[in-house]
Parts: C-alpha cells; structure tokens; sequence
C-alpha cells in the first residue's frame, strides 16, 4: 500500500502541500527506517485551515442533524470497508501490531462516527412553560470551529473521537496530529470528504507545539480538544483559557487496578495485561500500579510470569506477533531509565527489564514486585511495558493508596464480592472505572479523567455537551411591565 501521503495536509477538501515548512520524518519503529515525509504547517497553511474551517462550519450547521448524521454513518461505512489498509497504515504510523490495530484503532473510529451520526438528529431543545403564558424554548447550537490535538499512541481513534462528536453539533474541525504518527487522521479526513462533508469541514494540519499553540491562540477558534500529556495540557489549558475557549482535556494518569484475595486470578491477571502491555504499555489509562492483595500475590505474580511467556515479538505486520515495539527510540530510552530506576531503588525485577537486541524500538514486559508507594516507577507515568506490584492488607488501605496520587484518569477493581466492587468504585477518585475488568472504551460510555488527568469527557451522550451550547430564548406573550 501506499505509506507516503499524496501532501502534508488536508484542508478545504483536498490535499495540499508547502514544503516551506520543516520537514517531520515518519520512522517505523520496527525498523527505525524513515518510510514517509511531511512538511509542518507554514504560518499561511494554518490560516488556510482556519479560514476554510471558519467559512465551512456556517454551511454545515446549516445542514439538519439528520442530514450530517448521514455523512457520518456513511465514514464509518468507508472506514470498515477499509478496515484492513487503514490497520496497515496505523501499524506503520505507531508500531502497533496489526492483531491489535485491525480490531481495536480504525474500528473504534467507525464506532464514533456511528454512534454520533445516529445522534445528530436527534439533538434538539426543549420548552419551558412558565406562568401566564410566557415560555422559554432552548437551541443547541454549535460552538464553532473546533482543533483537535492528538497524542501518538492512538491516530486513527484520536481523530475521530474528537472529530465525530464535533461535526454531529455542526462544528467544524482543525485536527494536529501528533508529528511522531502524522498519517491516520489525513485518511480520516479523506474519508469524510469522500462521505459528503463540505470542503473545509474537518481538516488536518501537521507540526509541533508552534503549529497548536498558533491554532490555540487564534480567535476564531472556539474550542480545543486535547489527548496528550499533563505537562503539555496545562500548557494549551492556559493558552486556551487566555480566550475562555472551551476546553477538553483528556490527559495522562498512573491509574491503580487492585486485586483482591477473592478475584478470579485469571481474569485478574488478563485485565492487568490489558492495563500494562496492551500497545507495548503505551496507552494513557493504563493500571500500572497492581495493588495486590497479600493472600494471592505469589500466585498472581507466578501466573503473570508464565502468562508473559505467551509474548509474541516480532514483524508487527505479522497477524501473529501480539506484542510491538515503542512508538520511538527516545520513548524506549525513556523507559529504560524508568526501569533502572526501578532497580536503583529497590524494587524486585521479577520479569523483564531489558532492551530487545535487532531490529524495532523493542522492550521486554517488565514486572516489578515489592514496590512501595513513593518509588518513582509507582509515582510517576511511564508510558511503556512496566508492571509494578505492589501489597496491601485490607479494602480501606487499598482505596486509600490508589487515590493518593494527582492523577485520576482510570481505576479498576477484581473481586467476587460485588457490594465490595460497587464500594471501590464509588470511592476510587477516577473518571473512568472499572469493575472486573480494565482499559475498555466503547463509545457509547464517557471517558475521561479527573483531578490532573483532565476536563470533559470523550464520547457518550456527554460528548455533545462540550461541542456544543445551548440558548435560551424566552418568548412573551403578555404586555412588558417596566417600573417607570
């Protein structure tokens, strides 16, 4: 297939290049070659993007919710029908396998289209009587143009999580991929062209943190939807905040699973490897603190050994391979010193810990057992492949050790006992949580963080409301009173 894009950039309905703009090397982590170029965005393609996004958005909110819910069902169509080159392209794109991206990346997109195009005609308003006759009507209406600013680990969902909920309020998009996986979401893109959307509805722009903060700070933008890390979030919060533009942050997180002695080990072992080595570790929700309890924890952490020899590493274009490399060797480096840090302070290696020798940004599943609360590895986002393990006694200390922590992003529970499990969760400061199982996101539930991890939520019903606002209209049907 082909990996090198028609342009850089996607704006007003058609690809379009300046090669003014520095150049950003697309590097396939499985082999560290360069296997595609794109140019960053000039200062006249953002106003380009702007102004098509601007003059766009007037003619697609005029459009009825049910006729924008066509177009988008049609993209989910297009992307399913797709479903196998658009895997290929995300695999080349992060590294990802493709066991994993043909069923978890260009499908979640498809999902969101779905799921929002099915609700766009259906958002309406409301009538408020009021006494003697007078009533208020409410119009949900549209914030606008919209930018999008995405993280590497997930291209294809990013783009259309953020684009699907924004155009079935009648917004139009600016989507900056991020410049370490900048091909997905030209294709998402395209597709919705090819849909029906209007030229200038959702475009996509590449570059740096110079490209966002230029599309941030302009004041034609009525909004900014973020996935990315703490740091970089509080940076474009403030920025947008300069403009009270509205805001979505969907933000990093060192989320807890706690097990407990009841759980079923299995199942208890199968969402700790969803939540630490599903995309090589490389997912924002991921429970990379284990707080397990002490009565399983030699059989957990034996059960999580002999489970992890099942890895398979490899080609990730290989259906087999089940596990690929990091998105880039600077992230591998960056786990590597989490990981020696690890073994600095004292935690146990039991499984793990080294770079893979040969070809691709490689790390071995890494767990740590005898971990304490104040380790770096138990305190700080790693972003990779490293499991840390760590005891507790009874139900109160396990709840109050996974919440203390700045983040909130996600937490799971494991146990039989469900009045426990409801209990957890209803005490776990989190935004996303889960009982039994961990790091699922079907559309149809919001997802999202609380305390540093993020504002709003992504998809559900509750999307709609961070993408659009709504108006009161009050009506009179009696003679205005004045006191003079």
């Amino acid at each position: 297939m082909q990996i090198q894009p028609k342009a850089s950039h996607f704006i007003d309905g058609q690809y379009v290049e300046d090669t003014d703009g520095a150049v950003i090397d697309v590097i396939y982590p499985f082999t560290g070659d360069a296997i595609a170029r794109v140019h960053a965005a000039t200062p006249a393609i953002v106003e380009r993007a702007v102004s098509a996004a601007t003059r766009a958005q007037k003619e697609w909110a005029s459009w009825t919710g049910t006729e924008r819910g066509r177009v988008l069902r049609r993209a989910a169509d297009i992307m399913r029908e797709r479903n196998h080159d658009l895997s290929v392209l995300e695999t080349y794109d992060t590294g990802k396998p493709y066991q994993e991206t043909s069923v978890a990346d260009a499908t979640s997109g498809a999902d969101s289209f779905e799921y929002f195009g099915g609700l766009a005609g259906a958002l309406t308003g409301e009538h408020i009587p009021l006494a003697g006759g007078d009533f208020v009507y409410t119009r949900r209406e549209p914030l606008g143009v919209c930018v999008g600013i995405g993280a590497w680990n997930y291209p294809t969902q990013i783009a259309s999580w953020k684009g699907a909920p924004a155009l079935a309020c009648g917004n139009a998009m600016i989507f900056k991929p991020s410049e370490t996986t900048p091909l997905c979401a030209l294709k998402v893109a395209e597709i919705l062209h090819e849909a029906g959307a209007p030229p200038g509805t959702y475009n996509v722009v590449q570059g740096m943190g110079a490209v966002g903060a230029a599309l941030v700070n302009d004041p034609r933008v009525a909004k900014v939807s973020l996935t990315g890390s703490v740091p970089t979030g509080q940076k474009v919060y403030s920025a947008a905040a300069s403009g009270l533009r509205h805001v979505t942050m969907e933000l990093g997180g060192k989320s807890p699973i706690v097990i407990f002695d009841d759980a079923d080990l299995e199942n208890a072992v199968s969402g700790a490897i969803l939540g630490n080595f599903y995309s090589s570790g490389q997912v924002c929700s991921n429970g990379t603190r284990v707080f397990v309890q002490k009565g399983i924890k030699d059989a957990f952490l034996a059960r999580m050994t002999e489970r992890l020899k099942g890895v398979v590493m490899g080609d990730p274009q290989d259906p087999t391979t089940n596990f690929g490399p990091m998105v880039s060797d600077q992230q591998r480096e960056i786990v590597l010193g989490f990981i020696e840090k690890g073994v600095a302070e004292g935690a146990h290696l039991v499984t793990g810990g080294k770079a893979v020798d040969g070809s691709g940004f490689f790390i071995e599943p890494t767990v740590f057992a005898n971990v304490t609360d104040t380790m770096t590895i138990a305190t700080d986002e790693i972003f990779g492949p490293v499991l840390s393990v760590l005891d507790f006694d009874t139900e109160a200390e396990a709840l109050a050790r996974a919440n203390d922590t700045p983040f909130g992003l996600a937490a799971s529970v494991f146990t039989k006992d469900l009045a426990r499990a409801h209990r957890m969760a209803a005490g776990f400061e989190a935004g996303t949580c889960y009982i039994n199982t961990h790091n699922l996101a079907p559309v149809e539930a919001p997802f999202g963080g609380s305390k540093m991890s993020g504002v709003g939520r992504e998809n559900s019903k509750l999307a709609i409301d961070h993408y659009s606002e709504m108006k009161g209209v009050y009506v009179a049907m009696n003679d205005v009173e004045a006191p003079f």
